[in-house]
């Protein structure tokens, strides 16, 4: 029976929540943080901030949500927020109290943060400025009153507390709360965080994650990228103290919370806030704060590769960049290499569902080949063929892993956790093979999940959106390759006995599909537009049993996109 196994597993405290691992305690594999380096930078305006000002500010914070609402054990809080210096505290403020995090994107539609509050079940609302409209709409519909929106900076004339008035007063009281230590074993079962992901059917499902896996999945990482060891000329060292990250990835996202937030800052580097990105400031950060390390995904990657305004911006101080989310092609590799040439570029693989990175390139390789690496410390996996064995070298499976860092559980969905839970192990749905070195290589995704510049969106989810316009009698979503996004969301669309005369004129039959692609647009984040159109079609391809053949429509836009491009 073949395994695939990474190195063993190394030592993962399991009596710790995140904020004491994070704040409190030392691990063998930390290095030490010398004065004056700081934790987080804020893009915008260049404040620094320090391991006092934010363990204070964790403190402060949660000793007001115990006193004003009387949070604790296994309430959750929402945080609906871009990037922001304090989000961290709002998580580790949290965490202290024995609550749960459910981090949502800023850019929800009401509707969609309404779904996100109800199956998480959470009772406070933390808002970025920007979304506080939302997020009260949202409160509304969800039936949480409206003293519980909390919003992280100043708006004027809003009758909302601020974060930073909630610290102040927490700060000012005697401490109310007890700060419970675990007993041994239970960080591995104790919810830090209920973090969205996307299926291939229905809505998206929460991921329950515990403090032991993040925790885990920070050492494993410390672990495989040999951080703080001293065999390792300077020049080679990943990660090393006192260097400087990018934090453009979402922190809602759980690359961007374990990987980008939470692991750079156990290696003692400097982390640059970046609340949304905009590529030609994100390079004048990059010269601003000669930031040496990018957390990216493919599509910041094209343009670096290919943007005309890279050519005003020295780069060469750039020491790595790595990649996640979304497959990066040897291609997009070598471009890439040639405009950052002193820069390690590699990936990695990982799903919100194994509390994010289960392999990654692996030193001293500097360049990806096209894998994502081998396998993390204490992770193991599984190629499962189409007749049910085990796949060996070179063979074609889905990829089946465990590890310490894997997530529980979906919440609240005992149907989806058997299907993606079996015994410890989790199903990707991702088509892989591993080569001789023990390098993964992802080939295609079993699921029908279409990945747009990192993010999931279910097929099944705008379809069963679009068959709620009167225009359209049926409907099959599908991928469309995209340079810049990987993949964007298309629809094939059978029109309903209304219109179908009408968008046989080639005039009528673009308004039609303008009014279509308005009816998404209105009611879904962005990323999960029709980006790549709708296009009419007699009939939906179906087997005997009713399952959309959407392969067949794949091979078809793929076939007509090639016969366009010869005209």
């Amino acid at each position: 029976m073949t395994i695939f196994r990474g190195p063993p597993t190394p030592y993962i405290p399991d009596d710790l929540t995140i904020p004491q691992f994070i704040l409190d305690s030392h691990h063998p594999t930390r290095p030490v943080r010398p004065h004056g380096i700081p934790w987080l930078i804020d893009d915008v305006s260049g404040t620094k901030v320090g391991f006092d000002e934010l363990r204070a500010r964790s403190n402060g914070l949660a000793n007001a949500l115990k006193i004003q609402y009387g949070i604790g054990e296994n309430d959750v809080v929402c945080v609906f927020s871009s990037n922001h210096i304090d989000y961290p505290v709002l998580v580790w403020a949290a965490h202290r109290l024995g609550a749960t995090v459910s981090t949502a994107n800023p850019s929800y539609t009401t509707d969609e943060l309404v779904y996100q509050l109800q199956i998480s079940g959470s009772g406070i609302i933390f808002a970025h400025p920007g979304s506080l409209e939302i997020a009260a709409e949202a409160a509304t519909k969800a039936g949480i009153s409206h003293d519980r929106v909390i919003v992280l900076d100043s708006v004027a004339g809003s009758p909302y507390k601020t974060v930073s008035e909630m610290i102040n007063f927490g700060l000012r009281r005697p401490v109310s709360y007890v700060e419970r230590r675990l007993e041994a074993g239970e960080a591995k079962t104790k919810l830090a965080f209920l973090c969205f992901s996307s299926g291939t059917t229905g809505k998206p499902k929460a991921v329950a994650i515990s403090h032991f896996a993040v925790i885990a999945n920070v050492v494993q990482l410390a672990v495989h990228h040999k951080i703080d060891d001293p065999t390792i000329p300077p020049e080679e060292a990943r990660f090393a103290v006192g260097e400087v990250c990018t934090a453009v990835l979402p922190f809602f996202h759980i690359y961007g919370l374990i990987v980008n937030l939470h692991f750079a800052l156990f290696c003692a580097m400097s982390i640059v806030v970046i609340p949304k990105f905009n590529f030609t400031d994100f390079l004048a950060s990059i010269v601003r704060y000669r930031i040496t390390d990018l957390m990216i995904v493919p599509p910041m990657l094209v343009l670096i590769s290919k943007h005309p305004a890279v050519k005003n911006y020295d780069l060469s101080h750039v020491k790595a960049t790595w990649s996640g989310a979304a497959p990066l092609s040897i291609e997009l590799t070598l471009q890439v290499s040639k405009v950052l040439p002193n820069a390690i570029i590699g990936q990695g693989y990982g799903m919100t569902e194994t509390a994010t990175a289960v392999t990654l390139m692996p030193p001293p390789q500097r360049l990806g080949n096209g894998s994502v690496g081998t396998l993390m410390p204490g992770c193991a996996a599984k190629v499962i063929k189409q007749d049910g064995t085990l796949g060996g070298v070179g063979e074609l499976g889905e990829l089946v892993i465990t590890g310490p860092n894997m997530a529980l559980r979906y919440h609240n969905n005992e149907q989806a956790t058997k299907e993606t839970f079996v015994d410890g192990w989790v199903h990707t749905g991702d088509e892989v093979y591993f080569d001789v070195k023990g390098e993964m290589f992802v080939v295609d995704r079993l699921k029908e999940l279409i990945k747009v510049r990192g993010f999931q969106v279910p097929p099944a989810e705008l379809e069963g959106h679009l068959l709620g316009h009167p225009y359209v009698a049926d409907v099959a979503v599908i991928p469309l390759p995209d340079d810049y996004s990987g993949e964007i969301p298309m629809a094939y669309v059978v029109p309903s006995t209304d219109v179908a005369a009408r968008v046989r004129d080639p005039k009528e039959a673009e308004k039609v599909k303008a009014e279509i692609i308005k009816y998404v647009a209105d009611n879904k984040v962005k990323y999960k537009w029709l980006a790549g159109g709708v296009e009419f079609i007699d009939v939906i391809p179906k087997n005997p049993s009713g399952k959309l053949l959407r392969r067949i429509l794949r091979d078809k836009a793929r076939a007509d996109r090639a016969v366009k491009a010869k005209l």
